[in-house]
């Protein structure tokens, strides 16, 4: 197979085993084979089919993001900027998101446009957790991307008929079938041609699933050694919900049940018992997270436009939780996402040493790797995939470039990441998506939002027009 070569980059964020931690090399050569790694440091003397001159380049392995919603999120964008319910504690995720979702013709674009932010933002694996679509695989396959298969399904759906009591719509035998689908997706994506696609099973909320649909997806999840994720503790509601239906926070429900472990992943995880806004009598949940070895996925964009933020990463790191990142919201811009990690986590311990950009760029890279059952991502080492990226450093927003993976996350973002590879596959070139029309999908939700906003008003409770409660910056002229 042919010998790619990326010769005496700048810097390299090469994998040193020996200290099981990234570390700067200068001057270094990275050679990969087959979509595998197999050379990184100093002074290649193998043969190369290609060389790729890395002056001026540093290269780093690409991001795992651990927790994604590519079929949605995409068109929220203009709707949920500042949208959320007074009555249910800011939390959009009750009155206004059911409503505001995008029709069948719309779902691909959604994904295209999703997979190319990830992309253009160094995100070579990302965990996408959506309800099934009939061109999901030939989407991800089609991506290029590393693609987590991760449906989500449940045992009930949430509404509201008033703006301030959140009610549940049950139908488990639904549940069932789609647990089932579930199941056969993920096995079709383990068996796609590509050999990037893989699966993580997910229930999709701890408040919308029955103790027996939790119970037996985390077992199958176990006999199939996959990786399972539920989202938990993510609002104030879901919070009283859970403790009113069983007196005792989420996690602990979820201890009760036996579904924390090494293998589980906890979506959000801010609403704990000692979360100041809950007021809750226990004091526990922090210390059984670790104490199981349960992971938490953290996205700090989309709370942070509700006025919540969990509190606070530093705390968690220093208990012994691991915590990846996701995106979950548009923008899908793994780097801004990364940026907010810690000028959140700063702002709620109130101290600027609560965290390091190593720790960040560890939820990024290896532990995010690692929640998803994978060691072969997330580093670069030798015999690792090749999922790579080429981050320009002449940027002018990378100068200066005393420390440029802070100039990247703090500065530059995506607009300095000049090459993405994925499985040792060129998927971004010159800062734009080899495997997607991303600017044709983009213009296309222009006109799929417009038939989301007409629509809105039958399926709201109050029969509102959308301006009601997301209304425009400036009104029309």
């Amino acid at each position: 197979m042919p010998v790619t070569l990326i010769k005496n980059a700048e810097i390299v964020v090469a994998w040193d085993a020996g200290q099981a931690r990234h570390v700067y090399l200068a001057g270094a050569d990275v050679a990969f084979e087959d979509g595998t790694l197999r050379f990184v440091g100093q002074g290649y003397q193998g043969h190369a089919d290609e060389t790729i001159d890395g002056a001026g380049r540093m290269v780093m392995p690409g991001l795992v993001n651990i927790h994604s919603h590519p079929s949605s999120e995409a068109l929220n964008k203009g709707f949920l900027d500042e949208t959320g319910s007074p009555a249910l504690y800011n939390s959009s995720l009750y009155e206004f998101m059911p409503i505001l979702r995008p029709d069948a013709q719309a779902v691909p674009d959604c994904v295209q446009v999703a997979y190319s932010e990830l992309l253009l933002s160094g995100v070579t694996t990302v965990a996408d957790l959506s309800v099934a679509h009939p061109q999901w695989l030939d989407l991800a396959d089609r991506s290029g991307m590393r693609v987590c298969i991760s449906p989500m399904f449940r045992s009930g759906r949430w509404f509201t008929k008033n703006g301030y009591v959140v009610e549940y719509e049950w139908d488990e035998k639904a549940a069932e079938a789609a647990m089932t689908q579930a199941f056969s997706l993920i096995e079709q994506a383990q068996a796609n041609a590509s050999g990037r696609l893989f699966g993580m099973v997910c229930p999709a909320q701890i408040d919308t699933c029955s103790e027996g649909l939790i119970k037996d997806s985390y077992a199958e999840a176990k006999r199939r050694g996959l990786p399972w994720q539920i989202h938990a503790a993510q609002s104030t509601v879901e919070f009283h919900e859970i403790t009113r239906r069983h007196g005792v926070s989420p996690i602990q429900w979820l201890e009760k049940l036996g579904v924390l472990g090494d293998t589980s992943i906890i979506g959000h995880g801010i609403f704990l018992d000692d979360y100041p806004r809950v007021a809750w009598h226990s004091r526990r949940d922090l210390a059984l997270l670790a104490e199981t070895g349960t992971r938490v996925a953290h996205c700090p964009t989309v709370f942070l436009r509700r006025g919540i933020a969990l509190d606070d990463f530093g705390r968690y790191r220093r208990a012994g939780v691991e915590i990846g990142l996701g995106t979950d919201t548009y923008p899908h811009n793994m780097l801004e996402e990364m940026r907010h990690v810690g000028y959140v986590a700063r702002m709620m311990a109130e101290n600027p040493r609560t965290l390091t950009t190593t720790d960040i760029f560890d939820a990024a890279t290896t532990i995010g790797a690692a929640a998803l059952g994978r060691e072969d991502i997330g580093r670069l080492e030798a015999g690792c995939k090749a999922d790579l990226v080429l981050v320009d450093l002449e940027h002018p927003m990378m100068q200066p470039r005393r420390d440029p993976v802070r100039s990247l996350v703090y500065a530059a973002a995506e607009r300095a990441v000049d090459r993405v590879y994925v499985d040792g596959r060129l998927v971004v070139a010159d800062g734009e998506v080899l495997t997607m029309d991303y600017p044709a999908a983009a213009r296309r939700l222009t006109e799929a939002q417009k038939r989301t906003e007409a629509a809105a008003p039958a399926n709201d409770w109050a029969k509102r027009p959308v301006t009601d409660y997301s209304p425009l910056t400036f009104p029309r002229g």
